[in-house]
């Protein structure tokens, strides 16, 4: 190791990267980081002007981005997220799989529409998302997968186990994904974020957010930037012996 070599360590320079969900929020947050790391980037959610908006900031960064209107339960839309993706920057090197749905069902009276929706994007949409741009992150020479999962799946969660379920089958899917690409040069992990400041979160019923606060061994909820150095070092050279394996990134929230 010398200062050259450190210094690259979490340069993303020349690099792809696509961010579902990565118009606010945690995503947001990412996409930021890597666009501040040299990466090239693209963002994907459900409406056309926060694709925009997001694409536009992270330009102001210094980046080259462009934002990719996406339904994460379309398999068709995925691969034109890819394709899209491919046309515009030559090529593929990191995804993170940050889109997903909070639906919130008790389960005596779950709705078979609910889980089928809730699937399609939590697990459905970064499994076939991965497929479809597999030919890409096997031609790349530093390719990862992100996948972002959450406490839930370690948790309780009477309230929201249809969410919890499908964060644990990604997390399931995310060490399967390892195996299975590792000979094709593939990290795959997985960050399972506690609560963090973000839309979702701030949809609760404020005693429920300090209840969230309260439940972390550091006495708060996270900010979304704090997701980054994390994310930063499963993606990049700094993570090259990491694979197969899920971070917590809770404030202590497992552990306590």
């Amino acid at each position: 190791m010398d200062r050259t070599s450190y210094q690259k360590l979490f340069d993303l320079s020349g690099r792809t990267a696509i961010v579902t969900g990565g118009t606010r929020g945690i995503g947001l947050a990412i996409a930021e980081g890597f666009a501040c790391a040299g990466a090239r980037l693209v963002v994907a959610s459900r409406k056309p002007e926060a694709c925009a908006q997001a694409a536009a900031r992270l330009r102001e960064l210094g980046a080259e981005a462009i934002g990719v209107p996406t339904h994460l339960g379309d398999v068709d839309a995925l691969h034109a997220l890819v394709e899209t993706t491919a046309e515009n920057f030559g090529g593929i090197d990191i995804v993170v799989n940050n889109a997903a749905n909070a639906l919130a069902q008790p389960l005596a009276t779950m709705e078979p529409a609910a889980v089928s929706k809730s699937f399609g994007v939590n697990v459905q949409g970064p499994l076939f998302l991965i497929q479809a741009a597999l030919p890409y992150l096997r031609a790349g020479e530093h390719s990862a997968v992100l996948n972002l999962g959450s406490v839930a799946a370690m948790q309780f969660a009477p309230a929201l186990s249809m969410y919890a379920a499908g964060k644990a089958a990604l997390l399931s899917f995310t060490r399967s994904m390892a195996a299975e690409f590792a000979a094709d040069g593939i990290r795959v992990n997985a960050m399972a974020p506690g609560a963090v400041d973000t839309d979702m979160v701030r949809n609760n019923p404020p005693e429920f957010v300090a209840a969230m606060a309260g439940a972390t061994l550091l006495g708060r909820i996270a900010r979304p930037d704090e997701m980054v150095g994390t994310a930063l070092l499963l993606c990049s050279d700094a993570g090259s012996f990491i694979t197969g394996q899920t971070f917590l990134v809770d404030g202590g929230t497992v552990a306590r």
